[in-house]
């Protein structure tokens, strides 16, 4: 996703959708990055992740070498010190443990 990428078989078209309000809630260090990276590309972060997740979907990267290197400095800057290996350990800072 170095930049938002269109649909290379018809570039010109446009597709019809219809958004919907989502209740999700993430780990906030990660959405400062995600939300620092959606205003990087000037884009949403709902445009962001629909991104994302499309390209997950197809098993495609969804970041070039340069994005890559923006993300890591929003990592550092907002202090996401972990991977995706941690997130299955992620629990509620009020939950016991």
């Amino acid at each position: 996703m170095s930049q938002p990428e269109e649909n290379s078989a018809h570039p010109e078209q446009t597709v019809p959708v219809e958004r919907v309000q989502i209740g999700a809630r993430m780990e906030k260090n990660l959405v400062k990055v995600l939300k620092g990276l959606a205003e990087y590309f000037d884009i949403s972060l709902g445009d962001l992740l629909e991104g994302i997740v499309l390209h997950a979907f197809e098993q495609k990267h969804a970041f070039g070498e340069e994005t890559l290197k923006r993300i890591a400095q929003l990592k550092e800057v907002y202090g996401m010190s972990y991977d995706a290996s941690t997130s299955h350990r992620f629990r509620e800072q009020n939950e016991p443990e």
